[in-house]
């Protein structure tokens, strides 16, 4: 029912790596800004990283800055996130998102917010281990 499916989660332990992807079947979000989020149980959905449409512009949150990258393939129709040196508090669920609108597609605009976007997934879970 979701519009994008999340793959690539699992549990590992801290200090290894996992590359999550996020594809939209039957639709194309090749050229809109996509984000990744994540959500603990219990509580707030919270910002992970962004990407413009274009890919040439990112953001991410000061947690995991220099250890996850973002990155896209327009061509396949599909966004990666590549967690590097996890902790285990980056377990999680994790959720892929799609912003709307034509005015957006091909730019180099990113958004951070929940409210900013308006197609999701139904999350990967990532379970990281001392």
């Amino acid at each position: 029912q979701a519009q994008l499916v999340e793959s690539g989660g699992g549990l590992v332990q801290a200090g290894n790596s996992l590359r999550l992807s996020c594809a939209a079947p039957g639709r194309t979000f090749s050229s809109s800004p996509m984000g990744w989020f994540r959500q603990v149980p219990g509580q707030e959905r919270q910002f992970v990283a962004a990407i413009s449409g274009t890919g040439g512009t990112k953001y991410y949150e000061e947690g995991v800055k220099g250890r996850f990258t973002i990155s896209r393939d327009n061509a396949e129709n599909t966004v990666y996130l590549q967690m590097n040196s996890l902790k285990p508090e980056d377990t999680a669920v994790y959720y892929c998102a799609a912003k709307a609108g034509q005015e957006y597609k091909g730019g180099y605009y990113y958004f951070t917010e929940i409210y900013e976007y308006d197609y999701w997934g139904q999350g990967t879970q990532v379970t990281v281990s001392s």
